[in-house]
């Protein structure tokens, strides 16, 4: 009777003189894994996914250009063209409501041809009181017009000042270049608006001051001519 040692040991060579006895095809089943062919697939998979990230790195690259283009090209959602057109034309209305002289050259020869050139001396006390009357009533209306685009423009202050404010925070708060550009652009107009009200004062201040340097010179004249006439002579220039 064999011992259990001596079955295992049987066993044993049964089995290897099974596989020896086998055919090739069953042997090459057998040497299923390769250490070597193996460690190539990992290579290429590892190299493969590597390049996948890469393309994915450059699509999100794309996708972040495309999104800065977008914000270059989006536009400004706040304008100050309006009020500042408003502002404008306000100025130009009290502009063109100037008293007794307008702001035209044609008129103001007319009027200086009537009532600032020399007093003729046929001219009597009451012809010269009516010219003295009526330089004195536009002085005074150029003194007025003068006030009154003083106060416009002083009015308007706060309005430029809001619109700075606005303009600033919307340059502060852009997205992109055309924004940041249309914001500067905006800023440019409002200070051109500030300059062509503060012309307008100085316009009107200007015409003002004019009107009566031109009654104290015509006052001269006429007293010259009175004198004359009194004197019976030709007027003195």
């Amino acid at each position: 009777m064999m011992t259990r040692p001596s079955r295992r040991g049987a066993a044993a060579l049964l089995c290897a003189a099974a596989a020896l006895m086998a055919p090739p095809a069953a042997l090459a089943q057998l040497a299923v894994y390769d250490p070597s062919n193996y460690a190539q697939n990992v290579l290429q998979a590892a190299r493969a996914l590597e390049q996948i990230n890469n393309q994915i790195t450059a699509l999100q690259n794309q996708a972040q250009m495309l999104i800065g283009q977008a914000r270059n090209l989006a536009s400004l959602p706040y304008s100050a063209l309006s009020a500042l057109q408003d502002q404008v034309a306000a100025t130009q209305a009290l502009l063109s409501q100037a008293r007794a002289l307008a702001y035209n050259v044609q008129d103001i020869q007319d009027a200086f041809d009537r009532r600032y050139r020399a007093a003729d001396l046929t001219a009597s006390d009451a012809d010269l009181a009516r010219r003295a009357q009526a330089r004195w009533t536009t002085s005074v209306a150029g003194f007025q017009d003068a006030l009154e685009v003083q106060a416009g423009v002083v009015g308007g202050l706060q309005t430029s000042r809001d619109e700075m404010q606005s303009l600033v925070s919307a340059s502060q708060g852009a997205s992109g270049a055309l924004q940041a550009a249309q914001a500067g652009n905006q800023l440019l107009a409002l200070q051109a608006q500030q300059l062509s009200a503060l012309t307008a004062v100085v316009v009107a201040n200007g015409r003002a001051q004019a009107l009566e340097a031109a009654d104290r010179a015509a006052a001269r004249a006429d007293a010259k001519a009175r004198f004359s006439r009194f004197m019976g002579a030709a007027p003195q220039p």
